[in-house]
């Protein structure tokens, strides 16, 4: 699954910026002393586009041959996602019991696609109350801490995850799944070029490398993806489509925020190193994550099965 806005330099215009240019990693870059520069892109562009393309094209080849092949797509990649978040909560000594939290992802992918949302919420339940209380068993010393990570681990991704089985049950899922995806990636597209292009208002302290101009071409190529794919796949309308395309840009911006302020708090820049010239596996899936919710939603409400 590709995602959008990695702390790599993807989204709403995220670049790396020259390491000597006049605000030093992280400012802009092109232009002198005093002078705003557009900020300019440090991603291996040639590795990033060779595995977004790879990844499309197990997408797509799993979603239209054998759907529940999809699911374990779903699962392999969500699965390394939560390695990579107990791995990085154990920086600061948080332990999280991955065991209990990928057997509660298995349980959430299946009872979402062959049982509906109950079932959904009871697997995830059902996993925090066996994390909370196999924690209880360690000692009252760091539980706080752990079962706060634990919970977290089990809510993002595994749970968000669930979504995606709920979208793909039905009998058009798989054009409901392309469009979730490809409106997400154009996020990333979009704001990617527009941000190397003509970036230069930076948009956050948090992730200085993001600009709003950037942030413009993620809702621009998001509304018209947004709209093309919901007219001719679900046969929806063209302002639907374009609703769908803006609250993508946005929830994807958030998505790689949150996500940059969780690897901070960490001290860490990568959540991994699993795709070349992305990152780890949780920071392509971060936009994907903020953005399922709202569009398995917003389908349903707008073309309901």
């Amino acid at each position: 699954m590709n995602g959008t806005g990695s702390g790599r330099g993807a989204g709403a215009g995220d670049g790396a910026a020259a390491p000597n240019g006049p605000s030093g990693p992280g400012g802009d870059a092109g232009g002198g002393a005093g002078k705003p520069g557009r900020i300019r892109t440090g991603r291996d562009l040639p590795a990033a586009v060779a595995v977004g393309v790879a990844l499309g094209a197990v997408v797509i080849g799993s979603l239209y041959f054998v759907k529940v092949l999809f699911l374990v797509v779903v699962l392999a990649a969500v699965g390394v996602g939560v390695i990579e978040m107990v791995r990085a909560f154990a920086v600061r000594d948080a332990k999280v019991s991955t065991p209990i939290v990928l057997a509660g992802l298995v349980a959430m992918l299946a009872g979402a696609y062959w049982g509906g949302p109950i079932w959904l919420l009871g697997a995830f339940t059902l996993t925090v109350l066996v994390l909370l209380s196999g924690r209880m068993l360690q000692g009252a010393e760091g539980y706080v801490r752990d079962a706060s990570a634990s919970v977290l681990t089990a809510v993002y991704p595994a749970l968000i995850a669930g979504f995606v089985p709920l979208m793909l049950s039905h009998d058009d899922g798989p054009d409901r799944v392309v469009i979730f995806v490809a409106v997400t990636v154009c996020s990333d597209i979009g704001g990617y070029f527009a941000g190397i292009l003509f970036g230069r208002h930076k948009m956050s302290i948090i992730s200085p490398k993001k600009t709003w101009e950037g942030f413009a071409g993620s809702v621009l190529a998001c509304v018209l993806c947004g709209a093309l794919m919901v007219r001719f796949l679900l046969l929806g309308q063209l302002w639907q489509g374009a609703v769908v395309g803006v609250v993508v840009a946005v929830c994807a911006t958030l998505g790689d925020l949150v996500e940059s302020v969780i690897k901070r708090d960490l001290g860490i820049k990568d959540m991994g190193n699993v795709l070349p010239g992305h990152g780890g596996m949780m920071d392509r899936l971060d936009s994907l994550l903020a953005t399922l919710f709202p569009v398995w939603l917003l389908l349903a409400v707008f073309i309901p099965v």
